[in-house]
């Protein structure tokens, strides 16, 4: 008798392990959207994605600073390894239908038509393309602010993976990953997640914490996405991926990122010769609180990084009172309105307040 091997179906391959890998590095607190991006790049790269269509087509909705766009950029990061490495249509820009001739390109015979330049050509979509990865990324931001013609040429795209320009050339979206991000419905997404947000919660509690919480934050936002599209332009999405309001243990997550990210400026921006920081638990923690806002999400925190940490290191930059080779200690005094620095080994501290934004 033959023997028989039981297979399993749900091992990735190596290379989709360390996209989650990465992805997991640079987004916090969105696992479901992890699993849906790494999940259909898994099946492109095993060569069985759709044909004559995108790789995958995905509308995020959320709160904003929730994670949408970000995990965009960090896919293109992963794979490409330039985070800017993304066709972005900024819909905002396109509230009224003549404004389409900016994405395909105005007609031949029509005023402008050799200065129009399209912002869906086949060379915009080819630009970021790696050796290895053949793969475009295009970002469709606040796709509800767009006109009825952007949303009609979405349906092309979408099904078929092909946009003809204005000038007939036709544009091939087969390997392209195409994102749509919205924020409907997140005002009622932000009513129903607050309660578990702020700085002084009694339990630090994450988005998985309350499934039941999470099930009603994903039907707000398909309901919305429902009332405000056609179905044919529904069903022409792979997946609807409701992102999560950040609770405390996924903005501290962050605090520890963008410190990270400080590092990398300070190296970029003193030519191989920087200066050292460390950052204490007071001062985090300090960061944390001046930088929670259930309105804002993460960009607010970025936002209070900015002005109490980056705004008085360029301060002390410009001055010069911190040089190549210093060790700075960062820390924070309680009461104070701002962070403290201090030149390891000096009894000199510098102490910069900085009014809230």
């Amino acid at each position: 008798m033959a023997r028989i091997s039981l297979l399993d179906p749900t091992k990735t391959g190596r290379e989709a392990q360390e996209l989650e890998k990465r992805l997991r590095r640079l987004v916090v607190g969105q696992e479901e959207a992890i699993q849906e991006v790494v999940r259909t790049y898994q099946t492109y790269s095993a060569g069985l994605a759709p044909t004559g269509r995108p790789i995958g087509n995905f509308l995020f909705l959320g709160p904003t600073g929730s994670g949408k766009t970000r995990i965009v950029e960090a896919l293109a990061e992963s794979l490409l390894g330039d985070a800017k490495a993304v066709v972005k249509i900024d819909c905002a820009e396109f509230q009224h239908s003549h404004e389409i001739a900016k994405l395909i390109g105005s007609p031949p015979g029509y005023l402008g038509h050799r200065e129009t330049h399209a912002q869906l050509s086949q060379e915009a979509l080819n630009r970021c393309h790696t050796e290895k990865i053949k793969v475009s990324i295009v970002l469709f931001d606040e796709i509800e602010k767009a006109s009825d013609a952007v949303w009609n040429l979405l349906l092309g795209i979408l099904d078929k993976g092909i946009l003809t320009l204005g000038d007939n050339r036709k544009v091939d979206f087969s390997s392209a990953m195409v994102f749509l991000t919205s924020n409907l419905g997140a005002a009622e997404m932000s009513a129903l997640a607050s309660p578990r947000l702020g700085f002084h919660s009694h339990v630090n509690e994450g988005p998985s914490s309350n499934p039941g919480a999470d099930d009603r934050l994903s039907r707000i936002g398909v309901a919305a996405a429902r009332r405000k599209f056609t179905p044919e332009f529904i069903n022409r999405l792979d997946k609807i991926v409701v992102f999560k309001s950040l609770g405390q243990e996924e903005l501290r997550t962050i605090v520890e990122i963008e410190l990270e990210m400080v590092k990398e400026r300070i190296l970029n921006a003193t030519a191989g010769r920087p200066f050292a920081i460390s950052v204490t638990d007071g001062a985090r923690d300090f960061l944390l609180m001046e930088g929670t806002d259930p309105r804002y999400g993460a960009r607010h925190l970025k936002r209070a990084i900015e002005r109490l940490l980056i705004q008085p290191l360029s301060n002390l930059m410009a001055s010069g009172q911190i040089r190549r080779g210093d060790y700075v200690r960062v820390s924070h005094r309680a009461g104070s309105p701002s962070l403290i620095f201090c030149e390891a080994g000096a009894s000199e501290t510098w102490e910069f307040v900085s009014r809230a934004a």
